[in-house]
C-alpha cells in the first residue's frame, strides 16, 4: 500500500512538472531606474550648544533650526514632499575592544524622569525644523541636561531617494551609508 501512495506521488509530480500552458500576456513595463541619489540634494549638517527656550503658556521647551543659515546656495532646495531627520547625541560608547563610538538617537526620543516622561519631537517645513521638548508634568523646572547645550544633527533626504530606498532611519550610519555620505561631508557648527 505504501509503495501504490509512492507511486501515486510520483506520477502526479512528473505530470505537475510537465504541464506547460500558453504564455500569459507580457507584464507592465517597470520604473526607469536610477543612477544613484543627487548628492547635491543629500545634505547633513550637525549643530552644537543648542539651547532651548521655555514656553510657559505651552509648557514645552523648542527651539528652530532655520536652513538658510547653513546652506545659503540658492541650489539647495528643502521640498515639502522631502523627510528632514533629526537625529540628537547620546554620548560617546566606550566598547570592550577600547574602542569608541558616537551614540545618535532619532527623534522622538522619551525619557523617562521622577516627575514624569518627556520626549523630544520635531516639526519641518521647507525652511525649518522646530525641535520640542514635550512632557506629562509642568517642565519649568526639568534638568539643564535635556534644554542646554544640545547637539544635533539634521538631515535632508530628498523625496527621490525616498521613492528608491528603504531606510532604516533609526541608524543614522545606515541613512548616511545609503546616501554615500562620509563623515567628512558632515557641515558641523558649532
Amino acid at each position: 500500500m505504501k509503495k501504490i501512495g509512492a507511486y501515486i506521488i510520483v506520477i502526479l509530480s512528473l505530470i505537475t512538472i510537465a504541464c506547460e500552458g500558453p504564455q500569459g500576456p507580457p507584464g507592465f513595463d517597470g520604473f526607469d531606474g536610477e543612477d544613484g541619489i543627487d548628492a547635491e540634494q543629500n545634505r547633513v549638517f550637525e549643530i552644537d550648544n543648542v539651547n532651548f527656550n521655555y514656553d510657559s503658556d505651552a509648557n514645552i521647551f523648542d527651539t528652530i533650526i532655520t536652513f538658510s543659515d547653513f546652506f545659503n546656495d540658492n541650489q539647495f532646495e528643502v521640498l515639502s514632499r522631502d523627510a528632514v531627520l533629526v537625529y540628537r547625541y547620546d554620548g560617546t560608547v566606550d566598547f570592550a575592544d577600547g574602542s569608541s563610538e558616537d551614540a545618535w538617537s532619532l527623534i522622538p526620543q522619551s525619557f523617562f524622569v521622577n516627575e514624569g516622561t518627556i520626549q523630544y519631537t520635531n516639526s519641518h517645513t521647507s525652511k525649518d525644523v522646530q525641535i520640542f521638548i514635550d512632557g506629562n508634568f509642568n517642565l519649568a523646572n526639568i534638568s539643564t541636561e535635556f534644554t542646554d547645550n544640545q547637539l544635533f544633527r539634521v538631515v535632508f533626504i530628498p523625496n527621490s531617494a525616498l521613492e528608491v530606498s528603504k531606510l532604516d532611519t533609526s541608524n543614522l550610519e545606515a541613512v548616511l551609508s545609503t546616501l554615500n555620505i562620509k563623515e567628512a561631508d558632515i557641515k558641523k557648527v558649532p
